[in-house]
């Protein structure tokens, strides 16, 4: 909620690349477990439907419908196009009583995503999926982070930032380059919850089998710095984020001072 600027921090501030988040914005999109769609708009009409709020005005829609109409020509096929990259190319037409839970939560994030916010945060988004349906997602967002990873090969910004919000500790770490957790059991924990882990993941790509023996470690570690109530430790035991961004500042001023062949 802080991050998506309906609720300030009672500490500190929240900056979303650079600047402080001092309220709603479209650069931070949203996806809940329960799925936001209008039961009267079929899916491509429901992806497309922000789109029409961000770039029309009532007016323009009313009074210059002309024109009007060939921008929602062009929003419904920015919709298809996007439906058509999650797999629901053919299943643009329906409404959402006519789709599976999946399906409308694939509606949902496409949704976000055809924004193109800076920020997408997955609040639960998987909750009330069957467990195949779930890792059909999981594998989704695997697929998002290799067009990242495509992008900056190429030397170009990446295009998803996602934070995805779950209680499920396997998925967290499987579809995740990093997992933060928070816990009130650390040594200053009558202050309440805080940050007590924030370490990165193993990769995984979506095209392989999922090897459930590299989660194992990690998962456990997780497991005991976030839940157990009888292991009290220092909040910073296994935050990792600020050594490893002291780190690469440190090579990075190694690289410019090595001298010129």
């Amino acid at each position: 909620q802080a991050i998506q600027g309906t609720h300030p921090p009672s500490e500190g501030q929240i900056l979303a690349d650079g600047q402080p988040v001092q309220g709603p914005s479209r650069n931070v999109g949203i996806v809940y477990q329960n799925y936001s769609l209008y039961d009267f708009m079929t899916a491509q009409e429901n992806v497309a439907f922000g789109l029409k709020l961000n770039e029309t005005s009532l007016p323009y829609r009313l009074f210059g419908y002309p024109l009007y109409r060939r921008v929602r020509q062009q929003h419904l096929a920015e919709s298809s196009q996007f439906l058509h990259r999650l797999g629901l190319g053919n299943a643009a037409a329906r409404y959402p009583s006519e789709m599976s839970g999946g399906m409308r939560q694939r509606v949902a994030i496409a949704q976000a995503f055809i924004l193109k916010p800076k920020i997408v945060l997955l609040d639960e988004p998987f909750g009330a999926l069957d467990e195949s349906t779930r890792e059909e997602l999981q594998l989704m967002l695997l697929r998002f982070y290799q067009e990242n990873l495509k992008a900056k090969q190429r030397g170009e910004m990446p295009e998803y930032t996602i934070i995805i919000v779950t209680h499920e500790l396997n998925e967290a770490i499987y579809v995740a380059d990093r997992v933060v957790g928070l816990s009130r059991y650390h040594t200053e924990g009558d202050q309440g919850a805080t940050v007590v882990y924030d370490r990165p993941c193993p990769i995984f790509h979506p095209d392989e089998p999922k090897d459930l023996g590299r989660l194992v470690e990690q998962r456990e570690e997780l497991r005991k710095a976030v839940f157990d109530p009888e292991y009290v430790k220092h909040h910073s035991k296994y935050v990792s984020f600020w050594k490893e961004l002291a780190a690469d500042a440190q090579a990075a001023a190694q690289s410019q001072l090595k001298p010129m062949d």
